[in-house]
């Protein structure tokens, strides 16, 4: 079994696999072997991956089973002691892998880590996605050490100190293989976004740990599978969001919560429509709606996790709302959040 695996999921992303793999390759190929899994392109990716690229494994995949199952399908074809989860749109730095393999080797509690994810178009400033390691307030809402809503800072090295956080982003995510299986993967059904949120949610309930290690930095150009403020993102943030609340929350906080929410996705909803923005408010009714309707199929899934559970309490929620402290507080940054 080799040490480490980056598996770099593709769709129709012969661009960025023609500019960012031959940087994954000068600077892993010391430290790991790189699977791409194709999610059944319709481009020339395959023909591309075999004409430029014969040192890297290809892992075919018989249809486009989104970012979930798409990984999780792929894992199952690899043995590895880590994964490293990595977008095809990210460009890493010398020895990047250095700091998460050693930090992982020294600490066997923590099951998943992050590198700092600094813009590709902007290498001073946080990438979105990830920054440098991932929270969630009290009602669900994900931020980040860097970025804070739409809020993206510098960086000027105020981060630069390993963090446990709450979860480590799907852009670039070092997991042991162990704790994955255990995990039972990425849920299959949400099939893109918030799926590595619940993973890590998941993790630090089974008693494990999540951290981000900035002496390792990657650059990401973000966005690449489906753009910003386009609805089917919108609708799948929404509806999975709200599934990895129900999953996750104690019964102490779940029905509280699940009230709160309703009222702030609508007053989300009613901003959406008097902007202008007729698709987002039509995919958060919608996710809404679907969240409702599967919500019989994740009762026994709730139950197993609750049961099983190692601990109650797990370090990266919030215990406020972002939404007061960034609206009505003017705290922009995550250095300005009330502790």
């Amino acid at each position: 079994m080799e040490k480490t695996a980056i598996v770099i999921l593709n769709w129709n992303g012969v661009k960025m696999l023609t500019r960012f793999l031959p940087n994954v390759l000068d600077y892993s190929r010391d430290e790991a072997t790189v699977y791409v899994a194709d999610n059944a392109s319709t481009d020339n990716s395959l023909e591309v991956l075999k004409t430029h690229f014969p040192e890297v494994r290809i892992i075919r995949l018989d249809k486009n089973w989104g970012f979930a199952e798409g990984y999780n399908r792929a894992i199952e074809q690899v043995e590895a002691e880590y994964y490293v989860l990595l977008n095809s749109d990210v460009e890493v730095s010398h020895h990047w892998l250095t700091p998460l393999t050693e930090f992982m080797d020294n600490h066997k509690d923590v099951a998943a880590c992050q590198p700092k994810l600094l813009s590709e178009s902007d290498r001073d400033s946080f990438e979105y996605a990830g920054a440098c390691g991932g929270f969630i307030d009290r009602y669900g809402y994900p931020f980040c050490r860097g970025r804070m809503f739409d809020t993206v800072e510098r960086d000027n090295g105020q981060y630069d100190y390993a963090e446990e956080v709450l979860w480590a982003t799907g852009a670039c995510m070092m997991i042991r293989a162990a704790d994955f299986k255990q995990a039972g993967g990425f849920d299959a059904r949400f099939f893109a976004h918030c799926e590595e949120i619940d993973l890590c949610w998941r993790l630090h309930l089974a008693g494990k740990k999540i951290y981000c290690i900035p002496d390792s930095f990657v650059y990401h150009i973000g966005g690449g599978t489906l753009p910003k403020n386009n609805p089917m993102k919108t609708y799948l943030n929404f509806r999975n969001n709200l599934t990895m609340l129900y999953k996750n929350l104690p019964d102490s906080e779940l029905h509280h919560v699940m009230r709160v929410r309703a009222i702030l996705d609508y007053v989300a909803a009613l901003q959406a429509l008097m902007a202008g923005r007729t698709g987002d408010f039509k995919a958060i009714i919608k996710g809404r709606k679907a969240f409702k309707k599967w919500l019989p199929e994740y009762r026994e899934a709730r139950k197993e996790i609750q049961s099983s559970k190692a601990v109650d309490t797990i370090t990266g929620i919030y215990r406020h709302s972002i939404l007061w402290q960034y609206y009505a507080k003017g705290h922009k940054k995550f250095s300005d959040l009330e502790k």
